[in-house]
């Protein structure tokens, strides 16, 4: 601990004595480089010595409030968002650190009049659909679906709402965009602790929702949603395979045998990227370790620790393939509400 210090010192003591007085850029970054170390004392101390050349410096404020956060000072952390979320150059950033910082010390109302503010500066931010959302959902105010799919819609690309919406469906009766939602998830954030748990609201999702009746469009004669209803017809026709109950190995063979069948019959009308994916796995040969990976680890994971080693070339090849690859949304495939 005491070289620690002493090491820190030392590198202060060297910054500050070579820091120039327009040299705000290079103070930040070495205050990053203690942030990201957890140092949140000495990062502190040179983005105020940053700030001293250059007082009105946005992003050097935006790095003092979000440090004075990670260290739990949330009174500090308010004073410097205080000076930024008013600005006319405030960004999605600063609307960001201040939401957390409103949340942290429960000022909810002036964190909902913040949210509102900068979803009117920023309406196709992603990020702040998210965040918003979540707000109403402390709440309990079950609005906050409509800003998931609000944020899914306009930022295909950004992976929160996914995550949120896809938990949000989990605990309704909705059969189907837990599922959808979930596994877009699921390949956006394929290396998470959230990634990894929407794989066991996946799995689940199929056994005890979709496939807990043999009858998947029972109590669906109301549901309106062109999307939705094709999903379930679809998947519906391969519903004898799971009467016996739902593993992995099942799973695999219905969701091939419904990519065939979509094709066939849907992807004209419904273009998708999620079930395009699939499509190339099953063309590329890896589709049975895509869906041990999605459900395998939480089906049983000495079975699929198991898997991985009796087909290691077929995996290896899929891991190879995955990493490769960067799942993105497109604009245009929102069919939610639609």
């Amino acid at each position: 601990m005491n070289k620690l210090i002493i090491l820190s010192t030392a590198l202060l003591l060297s910054v500050f004595a070579s820091a120039q007085p327009d040299d705000a850029k290079n103070l930040q970054q070495t205050a990053r480089s203690f942030m990201q170390t957890g140092d949140f004392n000495n990062a502190i101390i040179v983005l105020n010595r940053a700030l001293q050349t250059d007082k009105n410096n946005l992003e050097l404020l935006k790095d003092l409030a979000m440090t004075y956060y990670l260290k739990q000072d949330y009174t500090k952390s308010y004073e410097v968002v205080k000076q930024i979320v008013d600005r006319d150059d405030a960004d999605v950033q600063v609307y960001q650190i201040a939401g957390n910082v409103y949340r942290a010390i429960e000022m909810v109302k002036e964190c909902d009049k913040m949210y509102k503010k900068a979803l009117k500066k920023f309406p196709n931010s992603g990020p702040l659909y998210s965040e918003y959302g979540e707000l109403l959902w402390q709440k309990k105010d079950f609005a906050a679906i409509n800003y998931w799919e609000k944020g899914i819609e306009l930022d295909p690309a950004y992976g929160g709402n996914y995550y949120n919406a896809a938990t949000f469906y989990f605990y309704t009766k909705d059969k189907v965009w837990s599922l959808i939602y979930g596994e877009i998830f699921a390949n956006m954030e394929s290396l998470s602790e959230r990634g990894a748990a929407m794989k066991e609201i996946l799995y689940k999702t199929y056994k005890e929702k979709l496939f807990a009746d043999a009858d998947i469009l029972k109590g669906e004669e109301k549901n309106k949603n062109e999307f939705s209803k094709a999903f379930l017809n679809t998947m519906s026709k391969e519903a004898g395979m799971a009467a016996n109950g739902v593993n992995t190995e099942v799973l695999t063979m219905i969701r091939t045998k419904f990519i065939l069948d979509w094709f066939d019959t849907y992807a004209g009308k419904f273009p998708f990227k999620l079930f395009d994916f699939q499509q190339q796995l099953i063309k590329e040969g890896l589709f049975d370790a895509y869906n041990q990976w999605l459900f395998g680890s939480v089906e049983n994971l000495a079975a699929y620790e198991s898997w991985t080693k009796t087909h290691e070339e077929v995996y290896q090849k899929f891991k190879t393939f995955q990493k490769s690859r960067v799942f993105k949304m497109p604009a245009g495939q929102h069919y939610q509400g639609k």
